[in-house]
């Protein structure tokens, strides 16, 4: 079987903790991971200053398949939320059957896409006048193909989730013990 391949797409603000920890989570795994930027460039600025080098632009990979699409959270939201790109890829990943993840303030591009309604999910308490439907009290919630998280603190959770869902619960177990989870 073929490694699963995952878009994590970066906006200038987004949570570092969110998108780093799936990543580097997913690469230990074996998916192929591919970052693209939002903006024009591929070095993007986190919230906390944290500038990551993307693998490519997001025009760049645009319509490019993937078996997940992963949005982290964080101020960069805005910006994926204002991106009629993102939101047609995640329709298309949706679509598709393709795996959906979204962590923090991120499932409210899911909203804008129109894919939530019916569907469990959960997110950052601040976005509940946004999603009040959403399971705050959870950590990570699975609805079919997918998978939300509520913030930088379950970003290990979450990321270990994808693995399992992606690969199986045995590699995201042999991950967590090779990181002491």
């Amino acid at each position: 079987m073929p490694a699963p391949t995952v878009l994590v797409i970066v906006a200038e603000g987004f949570e570092e903790v969110e998108a780093i920890t799936p990543i580097d989570l997913l690469r230990r795994a074996g998916a192929v991971v591919t970052t693209a930027s939002l903006e024009p460039g591929i070095h993007v600025a986190g919230r906390g200053g944290v500038i990551v080098h993307a693998d490519a632009t997001l025009a760049a990979v645009e319509n490019s398949p993937f078996d997940c699409v992963l949005l982290p959270g964080g101020p960069g939201v805005s910006r994926l939320l204002k991106d009629p790109r993102v939101l047609d890829i995640v329709r298309r990943q949706h679509g598709s059957g393709g795996w959906i993840a979204a962590i923090c303030a991120a499932p409210v591009v899911l909203k804008a896409a129109g894919i939530l309604e019916g569907r469990r999910y959960t997110a950052h308490f601040s976005v509940a006048a946004d999603l009040p439907a959403a399971q705050f009290g959870e950590r990570v919630v699975v609805d079919g193909r997918l998978i939300t998280s509520r913030g930088a603190g379950t970003a290990l959770d979450f990321g270990l989730m994808v693995v399992e869902k992606l690969l199986s619960a045995e590699k995201a177990a042999e991950v967590a013990r090779s990181i002491c989870a």
